[in-house]
């Protein structure tokens, strides 16, 4: 820590590693007034992720998947989420790492693929950093089935979907997952 860092770590407990690993960290915390603060709190760390949106001009279509997830059927919501493609890293580039997924969950490659954004989809008590790409696709880019990867535990239908349908169940609350919602706004802003 260096005298300026208003921030130390005084202890760090892993509870588990079970999927990734879950931390009880201790930190001390300067305040604005100079006080100090003790504070616990629990970390999930996790290598991060990439995802990534397609879209086709001549079909005015998005490619998108539909999945379970658990967190979300915790939550109260069905667990079914309207997504695009993710995958973790796994210690590989962010763009080597969507094109992968395209292929793994929806049979699709894509072109043009350009990075938009990294964000933190909750800060407060994940490591992870998700790195968003937008990019095009035609029927020349399919390569195959898509549905995910069995052995992954992966059940994953493939969607196109009318971009302003995809832009509408935005505003229904029907598309709901953080990083698909945030891609399908600078998708908006580029077509605007």
């Amino acid at each position: 820590m260096h005298d300026d860092d208003p921030i130390r770590i005084l202890r760090q407990e892993t509870l588990s590693t079970n999927y990734f690993e879950l931390k009880k960290v201790t930190f001390s915390q300067r305040r604005q007034d100079g006080s100090e603060q003790e504070e616990t709190r629990e970390v999930y760390h996790n290598a991060g992720g990439a995802a990534v949106l397609l879209y086709n001009p001549s079909t005015r279509k998005v490619l998108l998947t539909r999945q379970f997830r658990i967190g979300a059927r915790m939550a109260g919501h069905d667990g079914f989420m309207i997504e695009v493609p993710a995958g973790m890293l796994d210690d590989a580039d962010p763009g080597e790492r969507v094109r992968a997924e395209l292929c793994e969950e929806t049979g699709f490659r894509g072109h043009g693929l350009r990075k938009v954004i990294a964000f933190f989809p909750n800060p407060s008590s994940l490591t992870e950093t998700v790195h968003c790409f937008l990019g095009e696709y035609g029927e020349r880019d399919r390569k195959g089935e898509g549905g995910g990867k069995e052995e992954e535990g992966e059940d994953i239908e493939v969607l196109e979907m009318d971009v302003d349908e995809a832009f509408r169940k935005v505003k229904e609350g029907r598309i709901v997952d953080a990083k698909t919602v945030i891609l399908l706004q600078f998708l908006k802003d580029e077509l605007s």
